[in-house]
């Protein structure tokens, strides 16, 4: 179990940077749909980690006072929705995988997944189906086609060469 030390200092986030590194542990981040969670921002944390920053600089420096004066004046009027921008980013804050799909995290909702394990198998690639699935289209208006792609190359190269290869997000 790790000090409070070393979770403050930033040493665990850095051992899961090594453990991302290795290609090994990477294939174990291969979601159902296609997906790689090492590629995703929510599991990476950095947009959360500079929202939180930012929202801490925000407090600190009193920006609101600052924003609410400026909103007064034409050149300013953007800053009069200033609490929504603070608001969003505290959504922002809040938007992390501290696990890949497989094991629990991801969004609970997930339709591949529960496909996957009826089906016992390790994800859509090993599906005949998975070019005309309708489970996987609501990835698209994020995604486009790279899962897609991605599950492509699985089916055609495998875990090993997926992991080390180009993957789309």
């Amino acid at each position: 179990m790790p000090s409070a030390k070393q979770v403050s200092s930033g040493v665990i986030k850095n051992e899961r940077k090594e453990k991302m590194a290795n290609n090994e542990d990477k294939s174990k981040l291969i979601a159902y749909c296609g997906l790689c969670c090492a590629d995703c921002f929510g599991y990476k944390g950095k947009i959360a980690d500079l929202s939180r920053d930012l929202r801490k600089e925000l407090r600190d420096s009193k920006f609101e006072r600052f924003a609410n004066f400026l909103s007064t004046y034409s050149f300013g009027a953007v800053y009069k929705d200033y609490r929504k921008c603070y608001e969003v980013l505290g959504a922002m804050v809040r938007f992390r995988c501290k696990k890949g799909c497989k094991d629990g995290g991801g969004p609970p909702f997930c339709k591949m997944r529960k496909c996957c394990q009826k089906k016992k198998i390790n994800g859509c690639w090993e599906c005949e189906e998975f070019e005309t699935c309708k489970n996987l289209d609501f990835l698209k208006p994020v995604h486009e086609d790279g899962h897609i792609k991605n599950l492509r190359t699985l089916k055609r190269k495998g875990v090993k060469e997926f992991i080390k290869g180009k993957r789309y997000w």
